[in-house]
């Protein structure tokens, strides 16, 4: 008999106790502390690093436990992903679909960017007698890219290879401490870069709406169920991300159990699990169509998806991903990567800068600045820490910046996907690395050559 007296009935709920108090208390200073308001660091990780800097005190070191924190990170990221996935696409305003591709053509070249920025730092240091698995810089575009979810995923796997090799590396560690300075890069350095435009009077000030006024479509469109039936609205949203993560956890656990030949051991089942955010999408999108046809067939006479409530679900689950990615953090792990860290975080800002500033001045002539924040805030936080930055300097999303963000998703992964399989490849060898190194190069030429092409007009 289940004993609720047991710490263990409990361990859990304390792991999300900790989460909601630090985000809680993060918000608190974030609204009421100038420096930090002005530096647009998200909350949620001045959450995570508040329980970081906790850490170290005997009786809050008992309570935080890096294993759920952890698992907390990889769900939360999977099932974010789902509910993005699961959302009616409405574009608000006209893009070319041309502009999208492009956008998406930056988005997956600067990942490649990054990785190959990431091994010309990590593969020297491998070879000049540094301890360090010689593949790790390939976290750099997940971590900066990707976020803590897709950084621990890949820090985890890299680490089962290197100690395959008899390498001791915490990847987990090493990939969720670059997330967490990806976030610091692209607030603070979105931030610093705005404030020196602005003073230089290259920088239209936008006025800021005083309040964001919503209507009734907004919240909900025509023909949807009722807020509170038999079931509340709220509740069928969670079911369905539920129910298309139990369809992810299928497909993975069904991968997992195929022959698939040596190129499947070595290099296609150990990223199937890290993979969750994309069989998350796809399926995700796939539930989303069946709907649709089900209620143009008139076989489904309601709809079920609320666009608004599926957008706080993604905003939770990825708050609480960043928390916990952070918190999960274990600073003697990183003893002897230090050199490595910095220098990777370091020539991988300014890399991705200078890169993403080239590609913005050549597609966005028109709205160049507004481009850059966007793209930067999420190729090295997410998404929304380029939501933020773009607020500042078009606060009504006036310009196609916003709408390019959302919509380059699909070109993105299209394009980025083979590149993913190399995350496989790469850390099977030394050479498998420097192979990889390779095809980087070439496919930076090519991404290249399709980006900065001379346009008709």
């Amino acid at each position: 008999m289940t004993s609720f007296a047991d710490l263990s009935a409990w361990t859990w709920l304390i792991q999300f106790f900790i989460i909601v108090v630090a985000l809680l208390v993060a918000n608190l200073v974030r609204c009421n502390v100038p420096l930090f308001r002005r530096s647009l660091l998200p909350s949620a990780l001045l959450a995570g690093l508040l329980i970081l800097c906790l850490k170290p005190l005997g009786f809050f070191s008992t309570l935080v436990d890096k294993h759920a924190m952890e698992i907390v990170t990889y769900h939360a990221l999977g099932l974010g992903f789902v509910a993005m996935a699961l959302k009616n696409k409405k574009i608000k305003s006209a893009t070319s679909t041309i502009k999208v591709v492009e956008t998406g053509a930056v988005t997956a070249s600067t990942y490649i960017l990054q990785g190959l920025v990431g091994l010309i730092v990590t593969v020297p240091l491998f070879l000049f007698g540094k301890e360090l698995f010689y593949a790790s810089g390939l976290l750099l575009p997940m971590g900066y890219g990707q976020g803590p979810g897709q950084a621990l995923n890949f820090g985890v796997t890299f680490a089962s290879w290197a100690e395959g090799q008899g390498l001791v590396f915490h990847g987990s560690d090493f990939g969720l401490s670059i997330a967490a300075t990806g976030f610091i890069v692209g607030s603070l350095v979105g931030v610093i870069y705005m404030n020196v435009l602005r003073r230089k009077g290259k920088l239209k000030v936008r006025e800021k709406a005083e309040s964001e006024h919503y209507t009734l479509a907004d919240y909900e469109s025509a023909g949807e169920i009722p807020h509170s039936e038999s079931i509340d609205k709220l509740t069928v949203q969670l079911s369905l991300v539920l129910l298309v993560y139990g369809l992810v956890f299928l497909l993975m656990y069904g991968i997992q159990q195929l022959d698939l030949g040596q190129f499947g051991v070595k290099t296609l089942k150990p990223l199937v699990w890290g993979f969750n955010f994309l069989w998350g999408t796809l399926i995700g999108v796939l539930i989303r169509w069946l709907i649709g046809r089900l209620r143009k067939s008139n076989l489904m006479q309601r709809e079920y998806i609320n666009n608004f409530m599926l957008d706080r679900i993604a905003g939770t689950c990825f708050d609480v991903m960043i928390v916990a990615g952070t918190a999960a953090i274990d600073f003697n792990n990183l003893r002897g990567l230090w050199l490595p860290l910095i220098l990777v975080c370091t020539v991988g800002a300014l890399a991705t800068f200078f890169y993403v500033l080239r590609c913005c001045r050549k597609l966005y002539p028109d709205y160049q600045y507004e481009g850059f924040f966007s793209m930067f805030g999420m190729l090295t936080g997410t998404a929304s820490n380029g939501m933020i930055l773009l607020r500042e300097i078009d606060p009504r999303f006036e310009t196609p910046a916003a709408n390019n963000l959302v919509l380059q998703t699909i070109p993105a992964l299209a394009f980025g996907f083979p590149v993913l399989l190399l995350m496989g490849f790469a850390p099977q060898s030394l050479a498998n690395t420097l192979i990889t190194m390779g095809i980087m190069v070439a496919a930076l030429l090519l991404f290249g050559l399709f980006i900065f092409r001379k346009r008709k007009n």
